[in-house]
């Protein structure tokens, strides 16, 4: 292996800011998770518990682990830390409903004279709904995501330690605002419909699709700063294809899965609605009639529907066997 690479491996950034507020929001959070589990304590406790934790070490690893030593010299490990910042970090900390343990683990005094005029504050209040509704998360997601991958804007950043920093916390925050109408860890129920999760996680897949086609199928090396510094035989281009491969599979899997989980939920409340309102039916009729589209009431097209999507896998799958043979595209094909 090369000398560059093996120093990477060994080198830790380990900046004791980073360390400090990873460890200082640790506390305050398992603070107010205990404080919380003496007044009431929940079945999901210690998930969220572990899954907060979790977050937090997914966020030392993108920034202090060796895989920040490599963003400099291969793009695909670049890619890497930015999935772990946008994709996996932020739904793992909102999993934990960080939330009330964090306002219950600061000192209560500042709590309730320092942020307590502020929560109260329903312009903020609104502002702060407003931010987190899916149109405002998804375009702000949407249009960072974008702008640090331009070349002009990408090449700023590798070479400017404060834009990397400002690129890093952009993916970061960006992504706390895309997942948290997904996982809505924040008190009170959400007033978007549950529906809403299937398009929004969808077309942020396609997004990702796109992008990531873009850096396989592009043939044109897109960041230069790679080709003036390699460390190992892979060419700069074998770089690009592999980051562009990093961010089209596992990417896509984390938008996939969810959505596949909100379309069961969605799919499930329907069937209950629908068999409750048939037991409502029998024993009071109606008023009055009126015209109601159920799908519920229709299995012809449900059956009709369950074949095409058959036909669309085959189709998908005989394109990932006998398709055009480039890697990225087969192995997505497959999947």
């Amino acid at each position: 292996m090369d000398s560059v690479v093996n120093a990477a491996l060994a080198s830790w950034s380990l900046d004791w800011r980073v360390i400090a507020i990873l460890l200082a929001t640790a506390f305050i959070y398992l603070r107010g998770w205990v404080r919380g589990r003496r007044l009431i304590r929940g079945e999901r406790d210690y998930a969220r518990l572990g899954s907060f934790v979790a977050g937090l070490a997914v966020l030392f690893l993108a920034l202090e682990s060796p895989l920040d030593a490599f963003d400099s010299l291969f793009l695909s490990a670049h890619m890497a830390q930015h999935l772990l910042l946008m994709m996996v970090a932020p739904p793992l900390l909102l999993l934990g409903g960080p939330v009330l343990p964090l306002l219950r683990g600061l000192p209560k005094g500042f709590v309730k004279e320092g942020l307590g005029p502020f929560l109260a504050w329903p312009a903020l209040r609104r502002f702060a709904t407003l931010l987190v509704s899916p149109p405002v998360a998804w375009l702000a997601f949407a249009v960072s995501t974008i702008f640090w991958h331009l070349p002009k804007i990408y090449e700023l950043a590798l070479g400017s330690p404060a834009w990397h920093a400002t690129q890093h916390a952009s993916f970061f925050w960006t992504g706390i605002l895309f997942w948290w109408p997904v996982v809505q860890p924040g008190p009170g129920k959400s007033r978007w419909p549950e529906w809403i999760g299937i398009p929004y996680l969808l077309f942020a897949d396609v997004l990702n699709t796109a992008l990531s086609a873009f850096f396989v199928f592009s043939g044109i090396l897109l960041y230069p700063s790679y080709a003036a510094v390699r460390a190992s035989g892979m060419t700069a281009q074998d770089d690009q294809i592999l980051a562009g491969v990093i961010m089209w599979v596992p990417g896509s899997l984390i938008y996939i899965l969810p959505a596949i989980r909100f379309t069961m939920r969605v799919v499930s409340g329907s069937a209950r609605q629908h068999i409750g309102s048939e037991r409502i039916s029998r024993v009071r009729p109606p008023a009055r009639v009126r015209f109601q589209f159920d799908a519920a009431r229709l299995p012809g097209i449900r059956r009709y529907a369950q074949a095409i999507m058959l036909l669309i896998a085959l189709a998908v799958m005989a394109d990932g066997f006998i398709g055009p043979q480039v890697a990225a595209l087969n192995f997505a094909g497959l999947l």
